[in-house]
């Protein structure tokens, strides 16, 4: 056995990172690369003296608990991710710690990664909150495929109808990789977007989800907040930081998908965090003068805070795209309403065209809001919490599932369709999931009134569109990354 994880996770340049290990093989080598458009190499030790330790029956919920077997130094190191592998013989480990940017200096842009949805998902240890945990902690190893993938990746759309949904699992079982790595890490979306953005002359700083909520500061002196990917899980302290910053002219790119959907409440100091989620009556907040802080859904009645106020989208407008039995024939592109728009300058886009569906960019999971046509383009209803400013430039179909209707892997889960008419209206009827069943999603903009702007593209797959070198989908986030940043 060889594992390792870095302690703390996100530190300022010169500031010494732990690194916890264990393993059988008496000695190891690390090495440290900051993963950008070049691999920059930073460390690299041999033979360090690592002991072999138990794995607590708690490790997944409680942390390791393993003694540092070496200091990280990290003195002039620029903001960024570092991937830090340790080898001994044949066996390796990968862990990652993130520089995130000295108060002196900044990138124009700040990419925060989503590392409380890397910790939802990841099964080492035991049960995620995807298995049937409600605690998850930052202080364990990551299960392998978060971190690192063979290349081409595996993706969660399927490009056919797979009733199991069984995709990406058919692809990461024989490589030894995690069921659940498809859904969230460093390799899925937020890599080929750092190495796309420095390509096309972008500077970028990274921090992690956490420093939101921990450093509300780290947005200081930036012009543009971004997510990518997959950033599902949000405390209300990140809320507020982001919220904080966009009403004071901050800017927000949301290139992701089912976005600050669930709320989380961290403990031991962020070492940890808890997500009661479907099971949200069982939160000891429940039905306290704390329920605002609800471990459920941040669209639910009872939390008052719908994320589409921060972000102008919702998962609960959204849902699934060519995932399962959700829009399983869709062109997995999105169709133009707005072309005159700032968005799709030098594109040449025209009204009713699609694009993304060469590289399938809407596809997984994705954000929307309840809407209607007129005169030929869709205009939000503004009922489920969306800004008033909100415009609606491209849209795409999505679906929730019912409970009959989604895959097997989520067998021990209510359906989301009718958690979401819960969670929203209070009951679940014919009338209330009828009202979140068909949705869409939407790339879409809106104006705080302190001057921020908020661009969302509502998607997960968005960056598949930067690798796989789509021409609308580089022109359109070259278009917002400059706007944004003046």
């Amino acid at each position: 056995m060889l594992e390792a994880y870095c302690w703390p996770l996100s530190v300022e340049a010169g500031d010494p990172v732990g690194l916890h290990m264990s393993t059988d093989a008496g000695r190891v080598g690390v090495d440290v690369v900051r993963d950008g458009l070049e691999r920059e190499f930073m460390w690299h030790r041999d033979n360090i003296v690592v002991g072999e330790h138990p794995v607590p029956e708690n490790a997944s919920s409680q942390g390791c608990g393993w003694p540092a077997a070496i200091e990280i130094p990290t003195d002039g190191w620029r903001s960024g991710y570092h991937a830090v592998t340790v080898t001994a013989g044949d066996e390796r480990a990968d862990a990652y710690l993130v520089i995130r940017p000295a108060r002196a200096k900044h990138a124009p842009l700040l990419l925060v990664l989503s590392t409380t949805t890397y910790n939802a998902y990841n099964d080492w240890g035991g049960p995620s909150l995807y298995t049937g945990g409600t605690r998850v902690s930052f202080e364990r190893p990551m299960a392998k495929g978060f971190l690192v993938k063979p290349e081409p990746i595996g993706r969660m759309m399927q490009s056919e109808y797979d009733p199991e949904a069984e995709g990406y699992r058919r692809w990461a079982r024989p490589l030894g990789l995690s069921d659940w790595s498809g859904s969230s890490g460093w390799w899925n979306w937020e890599r080929p977007f750092v190495h796309w953005a420095e390509a096309n002359g972008f500077e970028v700083d990274v921090a992690i989800s956490q420093d939101l909520a921990t450093h509300p500061e780290i947005l200081d002196g930036h012009r543009a907040f971004v997510a990518v990917g997959h950033d599902e899980y949000w405390s209300w302290k990140m809320r507020d930081t982001l919220d904080a910053f966009t009403g004071a002219a901050g800017n927000a790119a949301i290139l992701s998908g089912n976005t600050c959907f669930w709320q989380v409440r961290f403990e031991d100091d962020h070492r940890a965090m808890t997500c009661f989620k479907y099971a949200a009556h069982e939160d000891p907040v429940a039905g306290t003068a704390d329920e605002r802080f609800l471990t459920g859904v941040w669209s639910d009645r009872r939390v008052g805070r719908p994320e589409s106020e921060s972000i102008g989208l919702s998962f609960t407008r959204g849902g699934y795209s060519r995932y399962g039995n959700a829009v399983p024939r869709g062109s997995a592109g999105f169709t133009v309403w707005q072309p005159d728009h700032w968005v799709f300058e030098g594109t040449g886009l025209q009204y009713g065209d699609t694009f993304g569906d060469r590289d399938a960019i809407v596809a997984y999971e994705v954000d929307g809001c309840e809407l209607q046509m007129r005169c030929g383009v869709p205009i939000p209803t503004l009922g489920d919490g969306a800004p008033e400013s909100l415009e609606i430039l491209a849209t795409a179909p999505a679906r929730l599932w019912a409970q009959q209707e989604q895959p097997t892997r989520y067998a021990h889960e209510p359906g989301e369709l009718e958690s979401v008419a819960e969670a929203l209206f209070g009951e679940v009827t014919t009338e209330t999931m009828a009202k979140v069943a068909s949705n869409h999603a939407c790339l879409a903009v809106f104006t705080r009134p302190g001057g921020g702007m908020v661009v969302n593209a509502g998607v997960t797959d968005w960056t598949f569109g930067l690798k796989g070198q789509d021409v609308d989908v580089m022109r359109i986030t070259r278009t917002i990354l400059e706007r944004l940043t003046g």
